[in-house]
């Protein structure tokens, strides 16, 4: 096969793009100028977002955008979601014939309220196949070579499978999917739920109120998703589940970081450049009420942290605000 083509040299973008080439896939790696492509091809590793993740031979590093693209068939965008879209826009003019694109981004463009492959679709029009990669991941351990498993899906099986075993080497394992919707909404509503979690625990509320978020945030992910389009068995998985309990309780999560930042007192510009990268969480805290409100899904925890994040409600006020919602069936 051609090589494959990662767009987006921030942690997730070259941890990815070094599994692929460890299983065996050549692979060229397209970086910003700020990201210094020149020194990541000197220095063979990404010591600004993921140092000590050696790079395998079969890497390449490509700064010229063009190039990159016209380097493969396949192209995955590791891009932050407000990104995707002008990312989109960029490679369009640039796609041969044969062309595939997937991306690791997560969450609903903050604008349009659309899920990435609605935004992805309307970009490149109804003719270039597309996948989602998600799932329970940290960058750091997919670099070390940890023990990880994800999900690929695609409403085409032939190109889920093969971005599959393109991933699948040693102790990382890719399980192929067709729900793509129901794989993106969890990548959506985990990261605002993390935030609820951190802030919970950074308050000192305890595992039963930790547990608690996760369990009610789930059934708000599943309420959504179904909204949307969704099987339940998919928000059941490892694109919502797994990627749900991962990011609610590893300090590894930048959103869960920033929730126990906000619980210390931090004003919010500081917690986030605290924390160095983009958070997620913040801006689809904003998409996902929106997408909720426009559907009439009750989500109260994602509604609590969009009022914490741009209302200006304390988190006690929140966890306080929970419990006394009116008694209803759990189900």
């Amino acid at each position: 096969m051609r090589p494959m083509v990662v767009l987006g040299a921030g942690s997730w973008g070259t941890a990815l793009a070094i599994q692929f080439a460890r299983s065996g896939r050549s692979t060229i790696l397209w970086g910003r100028e700020e990201d210094d492509p020149a020194e990541l091809a000197r220095a063979r590793v990404n010591e600004r977002y993921l140092p000590g993740a050696m790079f395998p031979p079969s890497l390449a590093i490509e700064p010229d955008l063009a190039r990159a693209v016209a380097s493969g068939d396949d192209l995955l965008l590791a891009v932050p979601s407000g990104a995707l879209r002008i990312v989109l826009q960029q490679i369009k003019p640039l796609l041969g014939a044969g062309a595939r694109v997937a991306w690791a981004s997560k969450g609903f463009e903050l604008s349009t309220g659309k899920l990435p492959h609605q935004v992805a679709r309307e970009v490149l029009g109804s003719g270039v196949p597309l996948a989602v990669l998600s799932g329970p991941t940290f960058a750091r351990e997919v670099g070390e070579g940890l023990p990880t498993a994800i999900a690929v899906a695609s409403p085409d099986a032939e190109f889920a499978l093969q971005l599959a075993e393109s991933l699948s080497a040693g102790n990382f394992r890719a399980y192929t999917q067709s729900d793509i919707v129901g794989v993106e909404i969890g990548g959506a509503v985990k990261n605002v739920i993390a935030i609820a979690t951190g802030g919970s625990d950074g308050i000192g509320y305890g595992s039963n109120s930790r547990v608690f978020l996760i369990t009610r945030g789930l059934a708000e992910m599943v309420r959504l998703g179904v909204a949307l389009g969704a099987r339940r068995e998919t928000l059941m998985g490892l694109a919502g589940l797994g990627d749900l309990v991962l990011t609610c309780t590893d300090d590894q999560s930048r959103n869960r970081r920033f929730g126990r930042a906000l619980a210390s007192g931090k004003p919010i510009d500081e917690a986030i450049a605290e924390i160095g990268q983009v958070v997620e969480g913040y801006h689809a805290a904003k998409a996902v009420r929106m997408v909720a409100k426009k559907l009439g899904v009750e989500m109260p925890i994602c509604e609590h942290v969009y009022r914490v994040l741009y209302e200006g409600m304390s988190i006690p006020e929140v966890v306080e605000s929970m419990l006394r919602r009116e008694v209803t069936p759990e189900n």
